[in-house]
């Protein structure tokens, strides 16, 4: 049996190229933005810095060169903290973004010579729209918007005081408004992006969570008719068998007639609604494949069937591909964004097992032990529709080190030497 189309490198791992990526990801959209900015901020400061050194011996030390450090220094670290570690971004902008505006309330206690600024403008000026951006990525929607609105309005307050040059309402008025307008339509287009790729990551957690119930219900109607199957066929015959007994041997017939009902009941629990329809690995590995590619941050995929003639039951089918895709969106939602790295390994006919599925990543992690029972994503979703068609799911996880989640069927399988010093750690 073939395996799927999955573009490889020489060395047998799928290529950059075969991984899809979603534009409006909502993990991506906040990724872009910090960095877009960041480096916005970054020109702006280049841009502005001869200007505020030219500008220092006219504010009183050393608090003029206090506050150009911060500013500067502070654009700089913006930009290594997105490119390099991506986190605490957004709360280094919010805390710039206060000392901007500190520096702007402040200047009039800055200038110690206030005719410098009667033909230049301050320089904290040209860095107004750098921190209305910053704003705009840092807080919610509505502490942006009104940051976006005070802080140059404070600036044209300043501007037309005696120690901001003293410009007039007029002019200062008009700076203020040029700053309002150029940080609204950064803010309107972060919004805007930040809408767009919420509504597609809603969508498609819907479309997940709907497929999943369809899943459900078609199990939960097939497991009722062969219930009604059995009933009928085997427990309403042993209830007449047994009320129309008269001698010894028809009683015991009726005996062992009710422990077969009895058995076909267990069974039809454990091993779920017998349908012989079977569906090869190739099968199972396309879909896993496509689930995979379908998530707004991809997972790699290794799909590879080891033995051509192998097929499993297609309630099989359904659950092992059920518990994989329930692992993909454990991932999506609690591992982390777009820096986790995510995989699918699928194997057909590998240390004994049919088919062996392994979701990988290594984001946040989780103690085991600490999972609230009313979530049921692990319990039901994944070890129990395993362990309800004869297979079984292994979950090795810890805080800061990833979670792997491996699927085999049947549960009888051996277990590799790798998984049993995994879950010997778990």
């Amino acid at each position: 049996m073939s395996a799927p189309s999955v573009p490889r490198s020489a060395a047998g791992a799928p290529r950059e190229s075969a991984k899809p990526r979603n534009p409006l990801s909502r993990a991506r959209i906040e990724r872009i933005s910090d960095r877009t900015v960041s480096a916005f901020g970054l020109v702006f400061g280049l841009q502005t810095f001869p200007t505020a050194l030219g500008q220092l011996g006219a504010l009183r030390s050393p608090w003029g060169v206090i506050v150009l450090v911060l500013i500067f220094g502070g654009l700089a670290l913006t930009v290594l903290l997105a490119i390099f570690a991506q986190r605490v971004v957004k709360v280094t902008m919010g805390v710039l973004s206060v000392v901007y505006f500190a520096a702007i309330v402040t200047w009039p206690l800055l200038a110690a010579d206030p005719k410098a600024f009667t033909s230049d403008k301050p320089w904290v000026w040209f860095l107004c729209s750098v921190f209305t951006a910053f704003a705009a990525v840092a807080y919610p929607l509505w502490l942006a918007i009104a940051y976006t609105i005070v802080t140059p309005i404070a600036y044209g307050v300043v501007r037309a005081l005696p120690a901001g040059g003293g410009v007039g309402a007029e002019l200062a008025g008009l700076d203020a408004v040029y700053a309002i307008i150029l940080g609204g339509v950064i803010l309107a287009i972060i919004a805007m992006m930040r809408q767009a790729a919420t509504a597609v990551d809603v969508a498609q957690s819907q479309a997940l969570a709907k497929y999943g119930n369809a899943v459900r219900q078609h199990a939960t109607e097939v497991e009722r008719v062969q219930v009604d199957a059995i009933v009928h066929d085997s427990v309403l015959t042993t209830l007449l068998s047994a009320a129309s007994a008269r001698t010894q041997e028809q009683k015991d017939l009726a005996a062992r007639m009710a422990a077969d009902a009895i058995g076909h009941l267990h069974a039809a629990e454990a091993s779920g609604p017998e349908d012989q329809t079977q569906v090869g690995v190739e099968q199972l590995s396309d879909r896993l494949v496509t689930a995979a590619r379908a998530f707004s941050s991809p997972f790699e995929v290794d799909a590879r069937d080891h033995d051509e003639l192998h097929s499993l039951p297609v309630n099989v089918a359904e659950a092992v591909y059920s518990a994989a895709v329930q692992a993909m969106v454990n991932s999506m939602q609690h591992a982390g964004g777009d820096e986790v790295r995510r995989s699918v390994v699928v194997r057909g006919g590998e240390h004994g097992a049919a088919v062996r599925v392994i979701v990988t990543d290594d984001g946040r992690g989780f103690d085991a032990d600490e999972v609230p029972a009313e979530r049921l994503g692990l319990r039901v979703s994944i070890r129990e529709r395993l362990a309800k068609v004869g297979g079984r799911a292994s979950v090795v996880s810890a805080p800061g080190e990833g979670t792997t989640v491996t699927i085999v069927w049947p549960a009888a399988e051996r277990t590799s030497v790798v998984e049993r010093e995994q879950e010997a750690a778990g």
